[in-house]
């Protein structure tokens, strides 16, 4: 199997596994010492936005900020493997 077909095949199962996590939330799930609350916060626009997690909500709340930091790996990942495919592509 020629490189660009290896990489071609190493694309696609990192798309499908960006795919596979969309299920996500931007921002850290935290309790504050001083508060019995949880909290999400994000930035928007430059500003950090704080917003009530219940109780219930935090064991799934993480896991979906867990897998956003995932989702950030592989587009890294995804972004290496198109350029290497841009340059042999480049090359034939």
């Amino acid at each position: 199997m020629k490189k660009i077909e290896k990489l071609k095949l190493l694309q696609e199962s990192i798309k499908k596994q960006i795919y596979d996590n969309l299920d996500l939330l931007i921002g850290s799930v935290y309790r504050s010492p001083a508060m019995m609350n949880y909290s999400l916060t994000t930035k928007v626009d430059g500003k950090t936005v704080t917003k009530y997690v219940r109780k219930g909500l935090v064991p799934k709340a993480k896991e979906m900020t867990t897998r956003h930091k995932e989702v950030r790996k592989l587009i890294q990942q995804l972004s290496e493997v198109n350029w290497e495919l841009l340059l042999l592509e480049s090359k034939q």
